[in-house]
């Protein structure tokens, strides 16, 4: 945690640590029994909702020309190369020329011609690069390794305390993993914690499952905060994250084999944090054509290769 804020501070934020004792006295609320310490934020805290976000930033690029069509994607159509590393390994590049979109409440795809394609289906970026053939050479090697990508299951819990935290309350995260904040001024509570690897429910669906708060939230919550031991769970809701198995990071940039696909996935639940930054550090790459060589390594998709200006193509 000392680590964590250096860096914190290096970058400007305004963090303190606090004592056992200096957490008790701000916060009297919570049962410091078990904390070594703890960080704060000290200003420029808070949350808002994503999809009014979402919805903000739609409607602005909207306003400046953006068409949004909304289908599946179902094949690429593609050209290859092949090269040699410096070490003599061969390697074939491909390039996406065409892409098929099966529009809603249709049985006929649209074929849209493109230069850039932009990876960024969420949970689903997985599926989509293996339709453009990532992962799908032999194991062990660049061409055999997947986008490290998959659907997680997530709930989220709304409850109700008349005796919990008041307004001066942060946003918690437990050393459990378990995380709360306030939902309005009504004493009602948002939180969860997410499942070990063992417990990872079933993503094929987006049932709540209400014992796993019962068994596996409230324990914790009622530890760190006594006054939740009286909550009341009004609602639920679940929902995905684009889960990056590999270190649960962000995957931005383009792929070093199939040289004009872009990811912006796996943050890993982190993504609505970081996703200005990476919208404009995308917007950037593809359009400024200033990029470095990448290395042809497994899951170093995040670095950056010799690209070259695109100008006035569509963008899928």
């Amino acid at each position: 945690m000392e680590n964590n804020v250096k860096v914190q501070r290096q970058e400007g934020a305004k963090v303190c640590l606090m004592s056992p004792e200096q957490l008790r006295n701000k916060f009297p609320w919570i049962n410091t029994e078990g904390v070594a310490l703890a960080s704060y934020g000290l200003e420029d805290e808070g949350w808002f909702d994503p999809w009014c976000l979402l919805q903000g930033l739609r409607r602005k690029v909207q306003s400046m020309g953006v068409l949004f069509c909304h289908g599946e994607v179902t094949r690429f159509i593609s050209s290859s190369n092949r090269m040699e590393t410096a070490s003599g390994e061969e390697v074939t590049l491909k390039r996406i020329h065409e892409v098929h979109v099966k529009m809603d409440r249709s049985l006929e795809y649209q074929p849209v011609e493109c230069a850039i394609v932009i990876n960024a289906a969420g949970a689903w970026s997985g599926q989509i690069a293996e339709l453009a053939g990532i992962g799908k050479g032999p194991p062990g090697t660049l061409q055999g390794t997947k986008l490290p990508v998959e659907p997680r299951k997530r709930y989220v819990y709304l409850w109700h305390c008349p005796q919990g935290p008041g307004l001066e309350t942060p946003f918690v995260i437990d050393s459990s993993g378990a995380y709360f904040r306030r939902e309005g001024l009504g004493n009602n509570y948002l939180g969860s914690c997410s499942p070990t690897e063992e417990e990872e429910p079933d993503p094929g669906n987006l049932e709540v499952d209400h014992g796993f708060f019962q068994d596996k939230v409230w324990p914790h919550l009622a530890q760190r905060v006594p006054a939740f031991e009286t909550l009341k769970v009004r609602s639920a809701w679940a929902g995905y994250y684009d889960y990056n198995t590999f270190d649960q990071n962000g995957v931005v940039g383009p792929h070093p084999l199939v040289v004009n696909m872009y990811f912006a996935t796996g943050f890993s639940g982190h993504g609505l944090q970081q996703a200005p930054a990476v919208g404009r550090a995308v917007a950037e790459m593809v359009l400024e054509g200033s990029f470095q060589t990448i290395d042809l390594n497994p899951f170093l998709f995040s670095r950056f290769y010799l690209g070259e200006k695109v100008q006035e193509h569509n963008i899928i």
